[in-house]
């Protein structure tokens, strides 16, 4: 399941109170997303991480009823969260699949009947959701109980391009435009997960973007290409350094803007995948004409994207004259 129809659904499953599990490889959003599907849903998200706990932690702590010969246990922290829960409460296990079978076995009472040790929690507020990687990715994943993962909605997250891009060219994630345009032109480099024994790292959608805040945290330019291979691997950082080289050798995207009648059109795709995003990045409700001008110019699957990618940057160029225009005579795109 792609990412943003994931969102949706988790939305619904924390209103509705319905337990999903995630599944997927590493670095591909899993934790980032029922973060943000929490915030839409306007709950109250409590983090958890199991391969750290103890049963006791769930289960609460024994101590001694003064006075009457016996024990009982103690709710302390996320259990006693949950057990004073006044509003939608998310209990978010993360890497649930590395914690020990006893810490597992602990949580089982309390994923499907929401007591455990006499503790009552409120079910009505109190909604679980875990999210684990596979076994086959080497990660510390072992084995889920039989009887925990029936507690769940089992859902597998798939990598998808246009959501990432979608999210990269949110301003506020920082992820500068010429990473973007590269992926666009090499969609495969986005995720190409190979799990090793060696100290290494592959494609992943975190780890590109953690090549975006090299580019934007003023780290020497000569040093790029080894921070990169440190991130992606060798063959990522050499193919994203000669890109760069490409996207720097363009006409200024301001230029391109302002005289888009006049400006050649390059035949070669990463250039322009590379003149695409760079113009994008430039869209504003003062140029926005022109630049929907130069779109039209291009090939259609740069003249979408151009488009697609200046609105994903500012929704706010939905509402202009250009776009609204541009739309009638593209009614066959979804944007």
């Amino acid at each position: 399941m792609k990412p943003s129809v994931l969102r949706d659904v988790l939305v619904n499953a924390f209103q509705n109170r319905q337990s999903i599990l995630i599944t997927g490889a590493p670095g591909i959003g899993k934790s980032d997303l029922t973060h943000q599907a929490a915030r839409e849903a306007n709950g109250n998200l409590i983090l958890s991480h199991p391969v750290c706990s103890d049963p006791t932690d769930f289960k609460g702590y024994p101590f001694p009823v003064k006075g009457e010969g016996y024990a009982d246990f103690l709710p302390f922290g996320d259990l006693l969260a949950l057990i004073q829960a006044d509003g939608l409460t998310i209990m978010f296990f993360d890497d649930l699949g590395q914690a020990r079978p006893a810490t597992q076995a602990s949580l089982m009472q309390l994923i499907l009947g929401g007591r455990i040790n006499g503790k009552t929690i409120n079910r009505d507020q109190v909604v679980f959701v875990g999210a684990t990687n596979r076994a086959e990715d080497l990660a510390g994943v072992s084995h889920i109980l039989e009887p925990v993962k029936s507690r769940f909605i089992i859902v597998e997250m798939d990598v998808d391009l246009d959501d990432w891009c979608r999210w990269a060219l949110d301003k506020k994630n920082g992820i500068p435009a010429e990473l973007v345009a590269f992926i666009r032109f090499r969609p495969e480099l986005l995720h190409q997960f190979q799990p090793s024994r060696e100290i290494k790292n592959s494609p992943c959608p975190r780890s590109v973007a953690k090549c975006g805040q090299i580019m934007t945290a003023g780290y020497p330019e000569d040093t790029w290409h080894e921070l990169f291979t440190g991130c992606c691997g060798e063959g990522f950082a050499t193919e994203l350094m000669g890109f760069l080289k490409i996207f720097r050798s363009l006409p200024d995207p301001g230029y391109v803007i302002s005289q888009p009648d006049k400006v050649d059109i390059p035949d070669d795709p990463a250039t322009l995948y590379a003149l695409t995003g760079s113009v994008a990045a430039q869209a504003n409700e003062e140029n926005f004409d022109n630049v929907v001008k130069f779109a039209d110019r291009l090939p259609d699957e740069f003249n979408v994207r151009l488009v697609i990618d200046s609105l994903s940057r500012n929704r706010d160029l939905s509402q202009t004259r250009p776009f609204i225009e541009w739309s009638v005579d593209h009614q066959d795109v979804t944007v």
